[in-house]
């Protein structure tokens, strides 16, 4: 049986979900009073529940969520995402239209949210918001008519950092190294390449220092990381 008490009897173990750390108890508090609206409005959401025998990219549907006439999410057994009616897909904007009318779950479920918000909650509308800031930062900035600063983007701040560092060797591996006490061996090919035909060069850094590496890769200062041959063969 349910039982409801004030907000200030409540403890972590009375949660059964998590959704990330939280800085202090004003913004638990708003994380609760947040998750509350959340439940409200979606039961004014028309969303309906059903079966539907119907193929997706991710495979055979399991279940089927109407938004709207036109507007589906899908859920498999591997993955999902929504699927747009031809006629509603055409008022997505260009930049971020799938031709074929699906969106996958992770992020670009997001693009569904921005241009159908009427079917979405606050709460839902506020997180798709955030994931085109961070992935489709150009269509963020259209939108808004602001221009993104460095640390609000993870796109465009990985575009930034591969731009600065297109010439730079830039680490692509790295094992601990048992010969070379607290240093890291690692293996560093132009800009970060990965196509498997990159020249590759080897190189010591210490440990510590790789540690602290950046969100988006290490990159190689040649004079003060050593070029590393590798064990003399025997």
């Amino acid at each position: 049986m349910a039982t409801f008490r004030p907000l200030s009897d409540l403890k972590r173990e009375d949660f059964y979900g998590h959704d990330g750390g939280l800085e202090n108890e004003a913004a638990f508090r708003a994380r609760v009073l947040e998750t509350a609206q959340h439940k409200r409005e979606l039961t004014t959401l028309p969303r309906i529940q059903t079966r539907m025998c119907a193929s997706t990219p991710w495979g055979m549907s399991q279940l089927a969520t109407v938004y709207a006439e036109g507007v589906v999410s899908h859920s498999t057994s591997s993955h999902g995402g929504f699927h747009l009616s031809s006629d509603l897909n055409k008022r997505v904007d260009a930049a971020l239209r799938a031709d074929g009318g699906w969106y996958e779950e992770d992020a670009e479920w997001a693009i569904v949210a921005i241009t159908f918000p009427d079917l979405f909650t606050s709460y839902e509308r506020k997180c798709a918001d955030e994931i085109i800031q961070n992935n489709w930062p150009n269509v963020w900035e259209r939108t808004y008519r602001r221009e993104l600063a460095p640390g609000e983007s993870w796109a465009k701040d990985r575009a930034a950092f591969d731009g600065a560092h297109a010439d730079d060797w830039i680490v692509v591996s790295a094992i601990y190294s048992d010969h070379h006490p607290d240093m890291t061996e690692v293996i560093a090919t132009r800009g970060g390449k990965r196509d498997g035909q990159a020249e590759e060069m080897r190189f010591l850094v210490p440990r510590a220092e790789y540690a602290a590496r950046d969100r988006f890769g290490f990159v190689i200062d040649p004079v003060r990381h050593a070029h590393y041959e590798g064990l003399p063969v025997l």
